[in-house]
């Protein structure tokens, strides 16, 4: 029963990734995802957890480079500290404000645990830490 239903989970992520290409978050993704998977069930585990990790990660687009550039130009809002590591994919507090960047609705910025992040500002989601 356990290996049909891995068989049946690794169909269905290798489905979904197929049109996933080779970025960043895609490496991560496959490499957090191998490592859950292993530990939950052993290799077949690591194999199935990495093309899931891959296939979720590709969901998380990193920003274009204009908006990386302004982020990094603008004067710092003020800062914010939350009791956790600010991790790409993972969403911050509600409670963070988030400063909006003109012309990219589909981003915003904050300095959270002295990180400049930018935030996919409908799941608060972070998209990229800027170093």
């Amino acid at each position: 029963m356990r290996n049909i239903l891995l068989a049946a989970t690794a169909a269905i992520t290798i489905g979904l990734a197929g049109s996933a290409s080779a970025q960043d978050s895609t490496v991560s993704g496959a490499a957090g995802g191998a490592v859950t998977g292993a530990i939950v069930g052993g290799p077949v585990g690591a194999a199935v957890g990495g093309i899931a990790g891959a296939a979720l990660g590709t969901a998380i687009d990193p920003p274009p480079s204009e908006v990386v550039t302004y982020v990094r130009e603008q004067p710092a809002p003020a800062p914010v500290v939350v009791e956790r590591k600010v991790v790409v994919g993972e969403a911050l507090p509600e409670t963070v404000v988030l400063t909006p960047v003109p012309e990219h609705r589909d981003y915003a910025y904050a300095v959270v645990n002295e990180q400049r992040v930018i935030v996919d500002p409908r799941s608060y989601k972070v998209v990229q830490i800027i170093e």
